[in-house]
């Protein structure tokens, strides 16, 4: 039975955009939608590279009980590469100079996809399946907020009675939605995928001194049972964003799905860390970014050949400032889109290309060239440099760097 005015809710809701991904949580949350809010309900699945056949979420929604016309499932894998991942690469960021924001970068496309097909279709709400305990549930209403001001908001987690893993599948069992058999006990872990990473966290997880069980690993070999030969490849890149591969031009979502290929198979990108989440706690999550560890050792290296040092220096000292409005779900903040358009301003010359070994688990830079490079042979060279730089101009250089600390020297003396 519907009720009227839904506790946590925002008064009666005509129709909702879920974003659905066919598992047993949002399964569960799309019943509960039609009896607890007696709302019509749209289905809004997104292809972010998860590799995950979608078109069962398609059938489970159909089973559902939702239309032809309310069940939306989109390709996004290029929107995401070009318009999330690369900008982000762009930066070098990284969350607390570990995490490569794999699953936070993924939730403003999410929602801003919610609130494109909720205008599309006239609904008046958005519900996503974020706990009241993660990042996530910040991440999708930030977004949301952002883009559409008034929209309703539901969150299940934060509404419904519900209390345990029993509690969600009794429930699923009385309205006939199928449980797998692996989830009508406790779950090992739970786990977010996209074409970026894969994270696991929870459970088996929990402890963080305990080494994560070989089973979590699911987009990589471990280090130690990679080729006993090193990958060389190539990586060229335009305006900071990586186009080819070993000569071949690719699109983006291609180009990282290769990088994913190619780390997978030589055990990179593993990073086992405990975070600072935004809402207070502390966690321990596992995650797995092969393709993206391989591609910002790239950029990384041809910003070294192609960006002046004061530049490179001052993006070094915003990036953690940035990283961390990503994680926190500030992506469509005025703050992160003014720190965007001064990384893009500073990879305009970001071009040539980067020689890279992969090896058990490590990314080596082997060479990297560059039409635009700043590194100047005759200026550095231990050799006869032709009067390319008169060694003699150190000495005021230094001198005048020295004044302050000689006349604090002379003070502290006195």
């Amino acid at each position: 039975m519907a009720a009227a005015n839904p506790p946590g809710g925002s008064g009666k809701v005509k129709k909702v955009v879920l974003a659905y991904s066919g598992g047993l949580d949002t399964s569960i949350i799309l019943k509960w939608l039609q009896e607890h809010y007696g709302a019509e309900v749209v289905t809004f699945t997104a292809d972010l590279g998860q590799g995950e056949e979608l078109e069962p979420a398609r059938k489970k929604a159909e089973m559902l009980g939702i239309s032809d016309d309310n069940i939306f499932i989109e390709d996004l894998r290029e929107e995401f590469v070009a318009e999330y991942v690369f900008p982000m690469i762009r930066a070098n960021a990284l969350y607390e100079g570990v995490y490569l924001l794999g699953t936070s970068i993924a939730r403003p496309l999410i929602a801003k996809k919610q609130i494109e097909i909720a205008r599309a279709t006239g609904a008046d709400a958005v519900c996503h399946g974020a706990t009241g305990k993660g990042n996530d549930q910040v991440r999708f209403e930030l977004g949301y907020y952002a883009l559409e001001p008034s929209i309703k908001i539901i969150a299940p987690w934060r509404e419904w009675e519900f209390k345990s893993r029993e509690d969600l599948i009794d429930f699923a069992e009385k309205h006939q939605i199928p449980v797998p058999k692996d989830k009508r006990g406790e779950a090992p872990f739970s786990v977010d995928a996209n074409l970026l990473h894969s994270s696991s966290e929870g459970k088996v997880l929990e402890d963080p001194n305990e080494e994560p069980p070989d089973y979590v690993f699911m987009r990589t070999v471990a280090p130690e049972d990679a080729p006993d030969t090193a990958t060389t490849i190539t990586i060229g890149f335009e305006k900071g964003d990586a186009v080819s591969l070993n000569g071949a031009k690719l699109s983006p979502a291609t180009l990282l799905a290769k990088l994913n290929d190619l780390g997978r198979d030589n055990g990179i990108g593993r990073v086992d860390l405990v975070e600072n989440r935004f809402v207070g706690m502390k966690s321990r999550g596992v995650y797995e970014t092969p393709g993206g560890t391989i591609l910002l050792a790239a950029h990384r290296a041809i910003e070294s050949l192609t960006l002046d040092r004061d530049a490179a220096h001052l993006k070094d000292e915003l990036m953690p400032r940035y990283a961390e409005l990503i994680y926190n779900g500030f992506w469509f903040a005025p703050e992160r889109e003014m720190l965007q358009a001064l990384i893009d301003k500073s990879q305009e010359h970001v071009e040539g290309e980067v020689r890279l070994k992969l090896y058990k688990g490590n990314v080596i830079v082997t060479g990297r060239k560059s039409d635009k490079s700043l590194y100047s042979d005759q200026l550095v060279t231990f050799e006869d440099d032709q009067g390319a730089y008169d060694q003699k101009d150190a000495e005021g250089f230094i001198r005048l760097n020295a004044l302050r600390l000689r006349t604090l020297g002379m003070r502290d003396r006195r």
